[in-house]
C-alpha cells in the first residue's frame, strides 16, 4: 500500500472525526486520539523496525498498532501480550455511489462543516436509523463510520447514506476510499468497491479486553 495514500487517508480521517493530525513517528504515523477507548494509535503502511520496537516497548492498554497487511503478519512482529482486533479492509472505488431511494417512514438530514459531510437518517419517531460521515482532503474523499441501526437493516439505508455522501464529493478527481469490517466489505463489494489491502490492528488486553480498532466505516 502506498504510504502517501495511507497518510492522506489518516489526515482526512482526522478531519472527519475532528481529531489531531497524525505525526510521522517510528517509520509510521502516530495519532494522539486521547479518547476513552483509544489513547494513541500508530499506523504503518508496511512492516519496519519502528513497528517492532513499539511492540516491545508499549505495555499499557488503549494504544493500538496498525499495519496495512494481513493479521498474521502483524502478529509475527509483536510480543505475546498483544491481541489482534478483527481485520479491516482498505477499499477503493472509481464510480460515485448510485442514487438510492429512501425507504418510507424515514427522513434524511445533511450537515456540512467545511470539508466534512454528515448524513443522518431518522425514522418517524425521530430515532437515528442510519448515519455516516465523509471528508474530502488533499485529493482524497473518504467515507467514515457508516452505521445502520440493527432494527433498521435490510431497508437499503446504508446505500442511501453512501449515495448522499458521494454526492457531496466536490472534485471528481478525488480518489474514494474507506476501511470496512468483514460485514461491511460484502455490502461495499456489491456496490462496486474493491479491496486494495487488509488493515490489521492489535492492542493490549486489559482486565476487560481489547477494544475494537475503530477504523471501520461501521464504527
Amino acid at each position: 500500500m502506498d504510504p502517501e495514500l495511507i497518510e492522506s487517508w489518516l489526515r482526512a480521517r482526522s478531519v472527519a472525526r475532528n481529531l489531531p493530525q497524525p505525526i510521522r513517528d517510528s517509520g509510521g504515523l502516530r495519532l494522539d486520539s486521547n479518547l476513552p477507548a483509544e489513547l494513541r494509535r500508530y499506523v504503518f503502511a508496511r512492516p519496519g523496525p519502528g513497528l517492532v520496537e513499539l511492540g516491545r516497548s508499549i505495555t499499557t492498554p488503549l494504544v493500538f498498532l496498525k499495519l496495512c497487511g494481513p493479521p498474521e503478519q502483524l502478529a509475527s512482529l509483536l510480543p505475546a501480550h498483544w491481541c489482534l482486533s478483527p481485520v479491516g479492509y482498505v477499499m477503493t472505488c472509481d464510480a460515485t455511489p448510485a442514487t438510492a431511494v429512501l425507504a418510507p417512514g424515514h427522513r434524511m438530514e445533511t450537515h456540512v462543516d467545511g470539508p466534512t459531510t454528515e448524513i443522518r437518517i431518522l425514522d418517524d419517531h425521530g430515532d437515528l436509523a442510519a448515519s455516516g460521515f465523509a471528508a474530502e482532503w488533499d485529493g482524497l474523499f473518504i467515507y467514515d463510520r457508516i452505521v445502520t441501526d440493527a432494527g433498521h437493516r435490510r431497508k437499503g439505508l446504508g446505500r442511501v447514506v453512501m449515495a448522499a455522501l458521494g454526492a457531496a464529493r466536490r472534485s471528481p478527481q478525488s480518489r474514494q476510499l474507506l476501511v470496512a469490517t468483514e460485514e461491511g466489505r460484502a455490502l461495499y463489494a456489491m456496490m462496486g468497491w474493491e479491496v486494495g489491502m487488509l488493515f490489521s490492528s492489535a492492542g493490549i488486553v486489559d482486565g476487560i479486553g481489547t477494544s475494537a480498532s475503530g477504523d471501520s466505516t461501521a464504527r
